[in-house]
This record gives C-alpha cells, sequence and structure tokens, in this order.
C-alpha cells in the first residue's frame, strides 16, 4: 500500500520541480529580452530565446513608452504520457533615453 503513495508523490515531486525550473527560466528570458529592448537591440527576442526552456514563445511589444515581453512554455515533466503545464513570465522595461547603441 505504502509503494503506490511514494511512487505518486515522486511523479508530483518531479513535477512541481520542473514546473518551477521552466517557470524561473521564463522570467530570466523575458527580463533579458525587456532589457536588450529597452537598448534598443535588433532583435530582443532573440535575446530571451536563448535562456528561454525549449519549446517556448517569446513575444515583444514595443512601445514610445515601455517594452512588455511575454514568455510562454509548455512544461512535460513526464513526456508525452501526463497533460503539459503553461507556464508564462512578463517584464516590462521602459526604453533608454537616446539613440540605440550610442554612448551617453
Amino acid at each position: 500500500m505504502a509503494l503506490p503513495v511514494l511512487l505518486l508523490l515522486l511523479v508530483v515531486a518531479v513535477t512541481a520541480v520542473s514546473a518551477v525550473t521552466a517557470q524561473l527560466r521564463c522570467v530570466d528570458a523575458a527580463r533579458e529580452a525587456a532589457r536588450a529592448a529597452a537598448r534598443g537591440a535588433a532583435n530582443p527576442a532573440d535575446a530571451g530565446q536563448a535562456v528561454a526552456p525549449d519549446g517556448a514563445s517569446v513575444t515583444v511589444d514595443s512601445g514610445e513608452e515601455r517594452v512588455r515581453v511575454v514568455v510562454r512554455a509548455q512544461v512535460r515533466p513526464l513526456g508525452p504520457w501526463l497533460p503539459s503545464i503553461p507556464v508564462s513570465a512578463t517584464a516590462v522595461a521602459e526604453p533608454e533615453p537616446g539613440e540605440p547603441g550610442a554612448d551617453s
């Protein structure tokens, strides 16, 4: 009776750790892309994609007053046998003044 309960707890623990790890990577990716966009990088989504989990989407919305980046990913900790867990993160930054790439 105890073995199935322990196995279930192990599956839940692995799933939770995988989801939290992917969430933290999404947060880091959103921050990195927002920083790159605020500095005026040509393609800030690439900076976020380098940090994001595999298969994540990075969306950058640049405006005059702020830059908003959303990173979304699906976590499948035990492969295709269980449903995926959606994780996402958002970061907002203000564009830096001046010309992109110019030293102030």
